[in-house]
């Protein structure tokens, strides 16, 4: 039986890749208390927030521009961070995980996924510079 499930389990990391899970946590003692969860795979950023009324964000790994990783002196006393992705994305173009465990891990692990999905979609990393001001004579 033990085996079986140790079988599927390795088919499910076969098929999705590596992938990170976090929990958003309070800044004093790091304890996970709240209701923001964190998703990181090799194709997608998911941010799912709230307990009865729930938002779901997803961002495409290679709409990530930049990586950024920022610990003021509390986050470091409790081991924890806060990753910055600078992102093409229309709806949250600076999308942050807040307050997260393995902050460096998951910072390295973005920006060389992000660099790899841009690669395999042929995609340029451009900047968006609002240009729908202009007329299209």
């Amino acid at each position: 039986m033990e085996e079986r499930q140790e079988d599927m389990r390795e088919d499910q990391a076969a098929d999705t890749g590596e992938q990170y899970v976090e929990r958003k946590r309070w800044l004093f003692f790091g304890l996970p208390f709240t209701f923001t969860k964190y998703t990181i795979n090799e194709k997608v950023i998911t941010v799912d927030r709230g307990l009865l009324n729930t938002t779901e964000n997803d961002c495409y790994l290679y709409k990530v521009q930049d990586v950024e990783l920022k610990t003021s002196l509390a986050e470091r006393i409790f081991g924890l961070g806060t990753v910055a992705c600078y992102t093409g994305d229309n709806t949250h173009p600076q999308l942050f995980l807040e307050h997260i465990k393995h902050a460096k891990e998951i910072k390295d692990y973005i920006l060389h996924t992000s660099e790899e999905a841009r690669r395999k979609r042929r995609t340029l990393n451009t900047l968006n510079i609002d240009a729908e001001d202009i007329d299209a004579d």
